[in-house]
């Protein structure tokens, strides 16, 4: 069974960029399509990206588009999300998750990632 764990969250002014990684253990790594997701206080868990097996396919939310890039190197069992131009509005808590999928198809439905991460805090202040 993967496990994942988050880090890199933290205190940052607006404007500023953030990485977060997902660092997997316990499996192979390379048979699973991984996501971010982010919960910001009182709202529901919102799909960011995901990318696919290979790296071959991402898929990006809409709004999600040109701020966010997702990376993954299966070498060192690691997703990065890379953010640029953070506002706070992206305060949140960031959970990567992964999905048993090699088949190059990722969806945005939360109830495709069985597996989850702890999370990783983000702030940004204005």
């Amino acid at each position: 069974q993967v496990q994942l764990a988050e880090s890199g969250g933290k205190l940052v002014a607006a404007g500023e960029s953030l990485s977060l990684s997902c660092v997997a253990s316990g499996h192979t790594f390379d048979s699973y399509a991984v996501a971010w997701f982010r919960q910001a206080p009182g709202k529901e868990r919102e799909f960011l990206v995901a990318i696919s097996w290979n790296a071959g396919r991402t898929l990006y939310a809409d709004s999600k588009k040109g701020r966010f890039t997702i990376s993954r190197n299966n070498g060192e069992n690691t997703v990065n999300l890379q953010m640029t131009s953070l506002k706070p509005e992206d305060t949140a808590v960031y959970y990567c998750a992964a999905d048993l999928n090699r088949s190059g198809v990722m969806v945005e439905e939360i109830n495709e990632y069985t597996i989850w991460g702890q999370g990783t805090q983000v702030t940004v202040s204005s």
